[in-house]
């Protein structure tokens, strides 16, 4: 072989491995919403895929609306939540033969009103015959999150099927969860809507309201989902993520780093350095693929 047609393989042979290396190089959009675990797994999921498994991971924070639009157009690769049978349904609806929904990965949601537990009331008709003492700017009012989630709508709900003389305020999570802490910490009534998982239950002593006539109806579990064949473009993650599984005591537990250490990247980061035996685990799932 002379010198030339060694140089011309020598050049094909870096440009077959450059090439193996781009298609290797896989860059994802990860759409979030602004609920504590969403934003708590997606951090985690980032961390996990960008520093060990050299993927380009954006985390896009949209509205439910946009998330789901987002999913059947192909802007957005995937999303770690998505709540089923019941919560996001309606979301889900107008384009389900554009998104696949995969694997449970966390089992047994709760969604409803919530108080601090040192309140005399138990259920939601109760809350309308105490109205008066849970106003909040001169109104007996529900301290929610967006307008666009599908709490925001049970809770219109609620507030017409129970007759409630109550106005939603809507706003953050954050914003939300503020309002809780300072009502918590001098032991006054307020009412917020809250959901099972969240980090809340952990800090705060807290009930949900009964709901007689189930407004915000039975347990879900939360499933991930992505656009239509994510599968087949990417088998090694679709296998991991069917893996992947989190209770009250593991997401728990990463969500509480996140809200101690008030940085979603930081929180997650320490969580995985103490987790490493079970994300290990959720990684060997993809071992086949």
């Amino acid at each position: 072989m002379n010198k030339m047609s060694s140089s011309v393989l020598m050049v094909g042979l870096l440009a077959a491995i450059t090439g193996v290396q781009a298609d290797d190089h896989k860059s994802l959009v990860i759409g979030t919403n602004n609920w504590a675990e969403n934003i708590a797994v997606a951090n985690m999921w980032k961390i996990i895929l960008e520093e060990e498994h050299g993927y380009d991971i954006e985390l896009s924070d949209v509205s439910k609306s946009v998330l789901y639009s987002g999913l059947a157009n192909e802007d957005i690769d995937l999303s770690m939540e998505i709540w089923l049978p019941t919560t996001d349904a309606s979301f889900l609806e107008p384009h389900k033969d554009e998104i696949d929904v995969h694997d449970v990965w966390y089992e047994g949601t709760g969604l409803g009103l919530v108080v601090p537990s040192y309140v005399d009331i138990d259920t939601i008709p109760e809350l309308g015959e105490n109205a008066d003492a849970y106003e909040y700017q001169g109104r007996p009012t529900i301290l929610g999150i967006d307008s666009g989630s599908a709490i925001a709508g049970s809770t219109d709900d609620a507030i017409d099927v129970y007759e409630l003389p109550f106005n939603q305020v809507n706003s953050s999570g954050p914003a939300m969860m503020a309002a809780l802490d300072d009502a918590y910490q001098r032991e006054e009534p307020i009412v917020v809507t809250l959901w099972s998982p969240h980090w809340a239950f952990a800090e705060y002593d807290l009930k949900y309201l009964e709901d007689p006539e189930g407004v915000y109806g039975e347990s879900d579990d939360i499933h991930w989902m992505s656009r239509k064949d994510f599968g087949d473009d990417d088998p090694w993650l679709t296998a991991v993520l069917n893996d992947w599984h989190m209770n009250d005591d593991t997401l728990g537990g990463l969500m509480a780093e996140i809200e101690q250490t008030g940085d979603p990247v930081e929180g997650a980061q320490t969580w995985i350095d103490e987790n490493r035996d079970l994300i290990d685990e959720w990684l060997a799932a993809g071992d086949g693929e």
